[in-house]
């Protein structure tokens, strides 16, 4: 589990991104690279990293479930995540 601090700090970049995105793409599209670096740090999306929506757990990211392999685990067998199922063969 991540500390709480890790993960808002992640929230606010999360918001600064969703904030700053028509500006940013709008400066990118005109040139405009001054403007740009005058901008938050924090507003751009390079700076998010993918975690765990529950535990905050930035490795074993599943892009598609956006929770850790962890987290997917315990739901799959609980069967809290529908169509999923273990496999055997």
């Amino acid at each position: 589990m991540a500390k709480e601090s890790v993960k808002a700090r992640q929230r606010k970049r999360e918001a600064m991104v969703a904030k700053f995105a028509e500006k940013r793409a709008a400066l990118k599209a005109a040139g405009d690279y001054a403007a740009l670096d005058k901008l938050p740090k924090n507003s751009s999306a390079v700076r998010l990293k993918n975690r765990c929506q529950l535990t905050g757990r930035p490795k074993g990211y599943m892009r598609h479930f956006g929770i850790c392999r962890n987290v997917f685990r315990d739901m799959a067998l609980d069967g809290k995540i529908p169509g999923v199922r273990k496999a055997s063969w």
